[in-house]
């Protein structure tokens, strides 16, 4: 069998997930969807933007990454 140095894939389906927020935070997200635009130029909808953030904020809380490290998923 030949060995590649790319390993398989992990399963990259996505997931959806539905929530619910209130009013503020949804006017808050269009701003920031908005001032993204205005900075890069381009324009990406909040359904787009909103994974990126959830997973730059996990991945910046130094305890969440410690804990899952250690296997507290």
């Amino acid at each position: 069998m030949t060995e590649l140095k790319l390993p398989v894939l992990p399963d990259r389906t996505p997931v959806k997930l539905s929530i619910h927020i209130v009013p503020e935070l949804a006017e808050a997200l269009q701003d920031y969807a908005k001032l993204y635009a205005s900075t890069y130029g381009r324009e990406e909808p909040v359904s787009v933007l909103v994974p990126a953030m959830l997973e730059a904020f996990l991945s910046s809380d130094r305890s969440f990454v410690r804990a899952r490290g250690r296997g507290g998923r």
